[in-house]
């Protein structure tokens, strides 16, 4: 199943080039370069819904870390191991 992860957004990579802007996001603590093309008021220290490699909301972050907490207790963060293919 595919699903949107909330993390927070700690670095934006490329600020200048909104339409091919990327940033890195904190997954607990696992970093992923994603990008923000989708979301182009994001601001650092936001919190994204990130799926299939791109930032597609700006979301709450009580609701985010709430969502993460869940996930991880589902077992569906698998993508996140860095030793999955």
């Amino acid at each position: 199943m595919c699903l949107a992860i909330p993390g927070k957004l700690v670095e934006i990579v490329n600020p200048e080039a909104i339409e091919f802007r990327t940033g890195k996001v904190s997954f607990d603590g696992v970093m992923k370069e994603v990008s923000l093309a989708l979301v182009p008021e994001a601001k650092l220290d936001d919190y994204v819904l990130v799926h299939v490699g791109a930032a597609i909301s700006i979301v709450d972050e009580e609701e985010a870390k709430k969502t993460f907490e869940l996930l991880k207790q589902l077992d569906e963060l698998g993508e996140l191991d860095p030793s999955s293919p």
